[in-house]
Parts: structure tokens; sequence; C-alpha cells
């Protein structure tokens, strides 16, 4: 029996090998693509914001080997058990029913599990809400089924981002069902927040690579922020079952530089935060422009100076009136 229990532990020890090899090998040939799914890749999608780099920390450093370890552990137990204990092996089964230590234990390690994983977890749960201050602040609205997006300090009003059709999208090289007819632009390296809020239904705005995701209820506003440090094009859906045409939701955000980002905001008709309006023209250059002659050109006043003199007006000349003629003697 201790031969076919060596045995059975020895191929046990071998496939778990095997598939930890093939695991990591898979791992290591998928170069995974930033900002989208990669085909046959069984890692996280990489991050290019600090909320998503310590997200994929805690999944992969603290998660995935404390899941690991009691996955292992109770495999083993389990084979321990059916084969040390079948009816074939312990004909004549033990008479107690109960074990102090092991009941402690059994209650006490997940307790203590539970608190040093909650320590990572609050840690960046508090960093999701602890907002820097923002740089820029984008409204996202929800809607069946299709985004709207507002970009309010750079005076720039809803506009909507729709599907990109198939046929478009092949032609641009970009993937159907996440490219978009209008994206979200935003500079590289600044705090964005974004706002949402829903129209009709509960939808969800979320981007894998930011490492972001919230809510859209209708009548109230959530909101999330990021700071992307890669520049390129990230996709993200909508993550809320929101009707039939829940998967033609997408989101498509550009990070670009400052001066392109600029160079956007002007094209959409927006001006800088701050920026003053332009001033109206002058109402006799204004006048000159519709009659389509040059305005004069106007000389600067010394407010110090006196006025100048005004010509005092003449006199009205006396109307001279012919006398008349006296009367021939006859």
């Amino acid at each position: 029996m201790k031969s076919s229990f060596h045995g059975l532990r020895t191929r046990a020890a071998g496939a778990l090998a095997g598939a930890a090899t093939a695991f990591w090998g898979a791992a290591a040939m998928a170069a995974d693509k930033y900002g989208q799914p990669t085909d046959g890749a069984i890692d996280l999608q990489p991050g290019v914001t600090p909320l998503r780099e310590h997200a994929i920390w805690f999944h992969n450093v603290i998660l995935l080997p404390i899941i690991t370890i009691i996955t292992l552990f109770v495999a083993a137990l389990l084979i321990w058990v059916i084969v040390r204990y079948n009816k074939r092996a312990n004909p004549v089964p033990a008479k107690f029913s109960h074990n102090t230590a092991i009941e402690v234990a059994w209650t006490l390690i997940p307790v203590l599990i539970l608190v040093g994983i909650s320590i990572f977890s609050f840690r960046l749960l508090f960093a999701y809400n602890d907002m820097p201050k923002p740089d820029l602040t984008i409204k996202a609205t929800g809607y069946q089924w299709y985004w709207g997006y507002e970009y309010p300090d750079q005076k720039i009003g809803e506009f909507i981002s729709n599907v990109l059709p198939e046929d478009q999208a092949k032609a641009k090289g970009e993937p159907y069902k996440l490219a978009v007819t209008e994206p979200l632009v935003v500079p590289i390296n600044k705090v964005v927040r974004v706002q949402v809020t829903g129209a009709d239904v509960i939808h969800a705005f979320a981007v894998p690579s930011f490492g972001i995701i919230t809510d859209a209820v209708p009548g109230r506003l959530n909101e999330t922020w990021f700071k992307a440090d890669r520049l390129g094009t990230y996709y993200g859906n909508c993550r809320e079952l929101c009707g039939v045409d829940h998967a033609f939701m997408p989101i498509e955000v550009r990070v670009v530089t400052q001066a392109e980002f600029d160079a956007w905001v002007a094209g959409k008709g927006g001006s800088k935060p701050g920026a003053a309006p332009a001033a109206p023209a002058a109402p006799a250059a204004a006048d000159a422009a519709a009659s389509g002659q040059p305005a004069a050109a106007t000389a600067q006043v010394n407010p110090a100076a006196p006025p100048p003199a005004t010509p005092e007006p003449k006199a009205p000349a006396a109307a001279t009136t012919p006398a008349p003629s006296a009367p021939a003697a006859k």
C-alpha cells in the first residue's frame, strides 16, 4: 500500500510540474498588447497607470500565491484522505469525532489569512479613493447604447461616441467592437477625473489598462480617476448588462502629448481652462468690416491733456433785402 501511494504522489507531482511548465511557457510566448486583449494570453492586461500597477502587484504577489498554496494543500489533503482512509485501507474506522487543536487551527488560520489580505486590499482601496488634484475633468454619460462625453474645463459640450462599423474598423486596422467614432483624448501624465452617470439604465465605465471601473447610475454622479504614463490607444467597454446592444458600447481613450491635446481641444472649438474669451470688435471696426471698407486708425489720446478747443459757431449773416424803390414822380 505504501508503494502504491508513493507512486500516486509521484504521478501527481509530475502532472503538477507539467501544468506549471505549460502555464508559464504559454505566458512567456504570448506578448501581451497594451490597451486591448491579446489572443492566447492568460495573464492580466498590462497597465499604464499607477492604480493598475498596484492592482496587478496585489493580484500576482499577494492573492495568487495564497490561492495556489491553499489549492495545493486542499488537493493533497483530499488525495491523502481518499488513499489512506478508504474502506479497503481502513476497514475499522476511528471512534473519535472531534479534535480541538484541528478545529482551532482551521478557524484561526483562515482568519489570519484574511486579515493579511485586508491590509494590502485596504491600501489599494484607499489609493483608488484618494484622488490627487485633477488636471482635467471628463463627464461620461451612458445611453442605450452609446456613450456621451463632455469636457467642462475646456468648454467642450457633449459629443456622442458610437461603435465604429465593422467595415470602417477593418479599413483602419482597428479592433471591431472596441474602436469608436469619437474617442476620448487625454494628455499624458495628467490626473484625469472621470464623472460617470447614466441617462436611462445602469451602465458601467471600464478601461482595463487604467484599472478603473465605475457604475453609471441614472440620477447619480460617480467618479474615478487615472493618470496614464504611456502614449497610445486604450480600449474598454460597458461592464453592466444594459440591454440587447450592451456589446456595442465600447470605450476608446487616446493618450497623447500636451501639444496634441491642445490641438484637439482647439479643433473641437474648446479653449484652455482660464483663457479669457476674445474681446468683441469695436463698433467702428465692425461697421467698417460690414461695409467692406478698412477701418480708420485710431490715435491714442492722452487722458491728462486738455480736450481740443472747439471753435465757436459763427453768427449767421444778416439777410440783405433790397429796399423798395420810391415811386416815380408824375
